[in-house]
């Protein structure tokens, strides 16, 4: 008989990596899509925007020339709740007080993030 320790063979094991789409949903993200019109200035779109969402002058111009150029610009993504809350300020906002003609708020729409 042998003294030495009888080797002991395993199979190696196996690893897993864990499924991101297992077992938890992530929640829907929106857009917030502001519209262009002829009755806003960018001076208003700068300034709604930075009081809005917080956003500097260079960003805000920045999206002022896209929604001019391309007639729309995601201003924000987000749960539904809070895209709905800050559209509702947009359409709040009210008229362009540089504009005589400027009778209300700009428009934006909310659509689901692909």
């Amino acid at each position: 008989m042998s003294t030495a320790e009888p080797t002991i063979r395993t199979a190696p094991a196996e690893i897993t990596t864990p499924d991101a789409d297992a077992g938890q949903q992530l929640a829907p993200r929106y857009h917030l899509v502001l519209l262009d019109d002829d009755f806003h200035t960018y001076a208003y779109v700068i300034e709604m925007l930075g009081r809005i969402f917080g956003y500097g002058r260079e960003k805000a111009f920045a999206l002022a020339r896209i929604v001019d150029t391309e007639g729309r610009v995601i201003v924000e993504t987000a749960g539904h709740e809070q895209v709905t809350r800050n559209q509702d300020k947009i359409h709040g906002y009210g008229a362009d007080p540089r504009i005589p003609t400027s009778q209300g708020s700009m428009s934006a729409l909310v659509e689901e993030a692909p």
